[in-house]
Order: C-alpha cells, then structure tokens, then sequence
C-alpha cells in the first residue's frame, strides 16, 4: 500500500524525458511526474519514455499521466496503456461528478482524478471519487495561460479539498502554473503534495528546460514548511 501519508509536502516535479528525471532526482524532487507538456495539462508520454523516466529516477516515487478521457471506458484505455510501465501512480484527468461507468482501474496501481480548477471542483466531490476506487485526487489548472491555481480558486477552497482527502484516506495535491511564492499558503493547507512544472522552467516557461536551481529552492522553501502535525 503506497504511502498516502507523508509527514511533509512533497515536491513533484513534472518531466518530459529521463534526462530531466535525473534532474530532478538530484536536485530535490520528492516525486516525478511523467509528462508531455507540449501535449496540454496531462499529456500522457510513450509507455518507453515513461519506463526511462522511473528507470532515471532512482528511488524517489514516480507517477505518469495519462491524458483526458471522455468517459470511463476511455480512462480504462489510458491507464491501461501505462500500467506495465512501473510507476507508481497513474494520473488521469476527471470532471466532477462524472459517473465511473466504465471504469476500470488497473490493480495494484493507485490512481489520482485530476479535477481542473477551471470546473470547480469542491471537497464535496471527493467521497464520489474515494468511491470509484481512486487513491488519490488533485487539482490542476487545465488552461497554461499564465493564471495560477489561486487565480481560479481560494484558499479556503482548496483547504477544504485537502481536508476531504485526508479525511477519505486519499493522497491530495494541488497544482496550477504555481510559482515558488504559492509554497508557504499552500503547503500549509496540508496536501500530500505541490506540482510544478513552468515555474521551475527557465523564464517559467513550461514547454522549455527545468532550471536547477528553482527545482533545488522549491525543494528548500517546502522542506521549511511545518507539518501541520507539528505545528498543532
């Protein structure tokens, strides 16, 4: 059973090849998202990119994507695709309140629905999603046109998310063209995890190269972060 508990915020880090998950892994990343950012929000990679990717990443925990189905029966497809790659997590995105007839989740891999801010989602949404059988939930901006995921949702919100997840038992995390300034308010809503990708890419550019050294302060800045099981 995946450990959907960490006692810090973890940092993912989306990347588009194995070259960019050895990046990541020696500069701070907690977990590695496979990616192609030229593909939108969740475009999923080649099952071969996706095993060189976990291959480069060493013993940090790894994910993939796995793109934006239309149904259920197409999620099935997309996971499907990437469950023989040996990720840990599959993401895949899911509007809120969509029936999961049709859906089939692999077995032994944990799955997060990725709920696009753009759509609203609410704490409300996660008992339906805890039922479906997914481990885990996220909030993703769907639009990469410099809006954060503040911009669309607040923070009151979004900790109300958080706590349902936590209360339900499923890994959370929050993410959205974040910036290195959106750490300290989000990570103290206590989400399992952060995920970047443009704002740790040179000049925040999320179809460009990951820059070293935001990915080694990102890394700083969480690892600053109290635990909210501390702080009580």
């Amino acid at each position: 059973m995946p450990d959907i508990s960490p006692s810090r915020v973890r940092l993912l880090v989306s990347v588009r090849d194995a070259a960019e998950a050895a990046l990541a892994r020696v500069h701070g990343a907690g977990l590695i998202d496979a990616k192609d950012p030229d593909r939108g929000a969740l475009g999923a990679l080649p099952p071969e990119t996706v095993r060189a990717i976990v291959a480069a990443s060493g013993d940090r925990l790894t994910s993939a994507v796995a793109g934006e189905p239309h149904d259920g029966q197409e999620a099935s497809a997309c996971l499907a695709a990437l469950a023989g790659t040996g990720v840990r997590y599959l993401k895949i995105a899911w509007a809120p309140g969509r029936a999961a007839a049709g859906l089939m989740l692999p077995a032994g891999i944990p799955v997060i629905a990725v709920l696009f801010a753009e759509d609203g989602p609410e704490g409300a949404d996660v008992p339906a999603l805890a039922a479906a059988g997914f481990s885990g939930a996220m909030i993703d901006t769907k639009g990469k046109d410099g809006r954060r995921l503040t911009d669309h949702l607040p923070l009151p919100r979004l900790a109300s998310f958080a706590a349902s997840c936590r209360a339900h038992g499923l890994l959370s995390g929050l993410a959205g063209s974040l910036s290195l300034d959106d750490i300290p308010d989000l990570a103290a809503l206590g989400p399992g995890y952060l995920g970047f990708r443009g704002g740790l890419c040179a000049q925040a550019d999320r179809k460009g190269g990951l820059d070293p050294v935001r990915i080694a302060e990102a890394a700083r800045r969480l690892a600053a972060v109290v635990p909210r099981s501390e702080a009580a």
